[in-house]
This record gives C-alpha cells, sequence and structure tokens, in this order.
C-alpha cells in the first residue's frame, strides 16, 4: 500500500509538473499594474485570479518564500480551486519551506472529494510588515495577467497551476487598502515570476517600475528581460536600454528572514554588493566589514532591496556616518540648508519646506551616490528618492526630511533599499543571469513610471 501511494504522488507530481511546462512559449510578456497606498507608502501588485476571474490587489513584496491570498469559505468563490494530497516526497519540494499537512475536512475552503483523514498540503503564510504568521492551507487555481502589447491589453494570458497558500482575513492587518493577498517576487521557486517562467517558458526576469505617487500607477514586466516600452509625447521608448548591471548576491542564510525558521536555506531576498556611499562625491566613513554577507555566520551584514519598508533602513554607525556628512553638505553654500529642531518620527533629519528648492527631479538636496561592485557602476540617489514631504496642518508643520531611518544594531541586514528609493525607477531581477538592473531616477530622463500607460483593473 505504501508503494502504490507513493506510485500515486509520484505521478501527481509529475502530471502537475507536465500541465506547468506543457504551455508554448509566450512571445509577449506579461504586465501587471503596480500602485502607491497613500497611507503605508507600500506598494501593490494587480492580477486576476480564480475562476470566474476576478481583479485582486496584492501587496507586492521583494522577499516572501511563496504567495498567499485570503481564503474563506464566504468569499472566496472559484470553481477551479483545487488541494495538493500530502506526502513528504511531494509537499516539501514544491517550495513552501517546510512539511505541514492538515486534514482536508479541517481546510478554510470545501475541499472537494475529501475523505475525512486524508491530508492536504499546508504552509506558513506570513505578513512581512507586521510579523504575523499562520498555518493554512496550500491551493492550486487560475492566475491570469494581460499581454504587454498596449494594443492588446484586454488579452489575458491564464495559468491554470497558479499554487499558493491560504491565508485567514485578520493577516492583512497593517497592509495596504483593498489588499487580500501578497505577491511574492522575490528568489523562490514559487514567486510569480517564476511559476509564470515554468508555466510559460519564459525567462525567469522581472522588472518592476514603482510609482512615485498615489495617483499615478507603474508596472511590472513577467517573462522578459526587454523591451520595456514606455510612450512619452508620443514617442516609443525601450526604457531597458538605460539599465545598468550589478551582479546579484545570493545570501546563503534565511535564518531571521521570516518569523518560521527554515534550517539550511538561503535567503529568497534580493542583496547586492554596494561597496560605499558618496554623498556629493565625499565618501561616507563605513566600517567595510558591515557591507559584505557573514556567509559563516548567521547571513548578517551586507545590502538588500526590499519593498516591505517605506524607506531606507541603515545600521546605526552607518546611520551616523551619513546623516552627518548630508547634514554637513547641505549647509554649504551650494543649498544654504540647516535642519529645523521639532522631532519628525521616524527621520532626524527635516528641513523647512520654504527652505529647500524643488526641480523636475524632486527637491535639490546633497546627491547620494551608491557605489556597487565597480567604480563606474553607481545607483545615484537623487532629492525625488533621498527626501520626503511630511506636512501636517495642525502643527502648521510643512517639511522636506531625509527618506533614511536608524536600524539599530542588530538588524540583520546592514543597509535595507526600500520603497522611497525605488519610486520612479525601472528596475529588473534577472535570475537566469543572476543579476540586477536600475536605471536611477526616470525623471532625469523627462520619464515616469506613468509613461507606461498603464491602468489599474484592480483599483
Amino acid at each position: 500500500m505504501s508503494s502504490l501511494l507513493y506510485l500515486l504522488r509520484f505521478s501527481y507530481f509529475f502530471i502537475f509538473f507536465i500541465l506547468l511546462s506543457s504551455n508554448p512559449t509566450l512571445q509577449t510578456p506579461l504586465i501587471s499594474p503596480v500602485s502607491k497606498d497613500k497611507h503605508t507608502n507600500l506598494f501593490t501588485l494587480s492580477v486576476y485570479l480564480k475562476t470566474p476571474l476576478r481583479p485582486t490587489k496584492l501587496f507586492l513584496d521583494l522577499s516572501f518564500l511563496f504567495p498567499w491570498t485570503v481564503c474563506n469559505a464566504s468569499t472566496y468563490n472559484s470553481s477551479s480551486y483545487r488541494f495538493i494530497d500530502c506526502g513528504s516526497d511531494f509537499c516539501q519540494p514544491l517550495g513552501f519551506g517546510g512539511l505541514m499537512c492538515g486534514n482536508c475536512a479541517d481546510t478554510s475552503l470545501p475541499a472537494k472529494n475529501c475523505t475525512p483523514g486524508n491530508m492536504v498540503c499546508g504552509s506558513f503564510p506570513e505578513n512581512l510588515v507586521t510579523k504575523v504568521s499562520y498555518a493554512n492551507d496550500v491551493l492550486v487555481d487560475t492566475l491570469a495577467l494581460p499581454k504587454a502589447d498596449v494594443s492588446t491589453q484586454t488579452q489575458l494570458i491564464s495559468l491554470s497551476n497558479y499554487t499558493f497558500s491560504c491565508a485567514p482575513s485578520s493577516i492583512v492587518k497593517g497592509l495596504p487598502k483593498g489588499v487580500t493577498g501578497l505577491a511574492s517576487l522575490g528568489r523562490s521557486k514559487l514567486s510569480i515570476q517564476a511559476q509564470i517562467s515554468t508555466s510559460l517558458s519564459t525567462p525567469n526576469c522581472l522588472a518592476i517600475c514603482f510609482p512615485g505617487s498615489s495617483k499615478s500607477t507603474g508596472v511590472a514586466f513577467f517573462g522578459s528581460c526587454g523591451p520595456y516600452n514606455a510612450f512619452s509625447q508620443s514617442q516609443k521608448i525601450d526604457i531597458s536600454k538605460f539599465l545598468v548591471y550589478t551582479p546579484l548576491i545570493q545570501n546563503p542564510d534565511s535564518r531571521g528572514d521570516t518569523q518560521i525558521t527554515y534550517a539550511n536555506t538561503p535567503s529568497n531576498q534580493y542583496f547586492i554588493g554596494l561597496t560605499s556611499i558618496k554623498i556629493n562625491g565625499k565618501q561616507v566613513p563605513i566600517n567595510s566589514s558591515l557591507l559584505t554577507i557573514n556567509k559563516e555566520n548567521d547571513g548578517s551584514g551586507g545590502t538588500k532591496i526590499s519593498s516591505d519598508v517605506p524607506y531606507g533602513v541603515l545600521e546605526s554607525s552607518i546611520y551616523k556616518a551619513f546623516t552627518k556628512l548630508f547634514v554637513k553638505e547641505a549647509s554649504s553654500s551650494r543649498f544654504n540648508l540647516t535642519t529645523i529642531s521639532t522631532l519628525v518620527k521616524p527621520y532626524s533629519v527635516c528641513y523647512s519646506a520654504e527652505r529647500v528648492t524643488v526641480a523636475n527631479g524632486g527637491p535639490v538636496v546633497p546627491t547620494i551616490d551608491l557605489v556597487l561592485h565597480r567604480d563606474d557602476v553607481v545607483w545615484r540617489v537623487g532629492g525625488g528618492n533621498s527626501m520626503v514631504r511630511v506636512t501636517d496642518k495642525k502643527k502648521k508643520l510643512d517639511v522636506w526630511c531625509l527618506g533614511f531611518v536608524d536600524g539599530g544594531v542588530n538588524n540583520k541586514t546592514s543597509i535595507v533599499i526600500g520603497g522611497k528609493q525605488l519610486e520612479e525607477n525601472l528596475v529588473q531581477f534577472d535570475l537566469d543571469n543572476n543579476r540586477f538592473g536600475f536605471t536611477s531616477s526616470l525623471a532625469s530622463r523627462s520619464l515616469s513610471c506613468a509613461d507606461f500607460k498603464v491602468v489599474d483593473f484592480a483599483k
């Protein structure tokens, strides 16, 4: 009997893999609208989910192992969902981090053809912002996205074997308004781009343009390393030609990345090799050991890219040296800026808005250069990506604050490049070639994410 069960599970896995791999190669990449939430300053990704297809807004995440969606019998209505029979030879290799199974009679949705006692695959979905995790079921259903050809945006391509975790409705607390799930876009084999790549035989390549305002819409491209065509002043412009590349670095230790610890697994987060930071061409004094990943210990140190935090996060000693030099440069005759004494949490460096000149690229302040694997590979952070406008009419407050915060001394990662630094910047995660591409601010080219002319169908 045990041999027969093993054969059945293996056969199911083989059929599942064939279904994922049998679709023809897609010539045109898929797109998804990306929006910014004005309350949390975090980003969302819109997809179509279920049968019949329904617009669904997901929290855009660059690190988690797998996507999840709120599932309960009263709100999750789909004719195509199914569970996966449990087995250590199948559930764990799927990529959900560890073996966790549950009785099909106790699932969050009715399990079709369930014989009480039969076990189905489970997982531990997590809210990456509030750090709350739950146990729940693994589900397979339909996901669909539009093709990137602007002339045929209504044409959808479906994945019938989209695999994700269910989650309780309480998990979305603290996430952007309207979100009913998490879009995992990290390095894992269950990330949305990896599932698209496997299913449609496309490159495992993801590009995202993060909008700088809740009033505009950006875009994510799946299954293509370019071209990425924007439309400005009646011209079609391939933004992929502006990308500058640096290697992606694999952090071998995932401890601390999630609430549930998965032993002996590499991180699904995106790390890059930052070698120094310059402000107005002057180098910030940093303990160089903090810029490398401690591969012998717990994977601490290094620099990662994250959409789970709205602003950059710096280890305390880096933050102190960074803000000290920024304040010094901002006070020079070129900018003539003096910090205000009013405390504006979570920031420590703020300037009165009436003293700050604003140009097309944002506030005119000292330029921050993130120097990468070579001195000539520089991610330039201008005022549009380094400064945050804070207003409070009751307190008669109107200031520009430096969009980086002190991460303390116990943060696993020394430098986190957050959402503010990603705004109006097309970035590419090319997993096939293990490289990260970036444009720096599109405003320097008189372009914006809105120039991709994508409409958010889930707003």
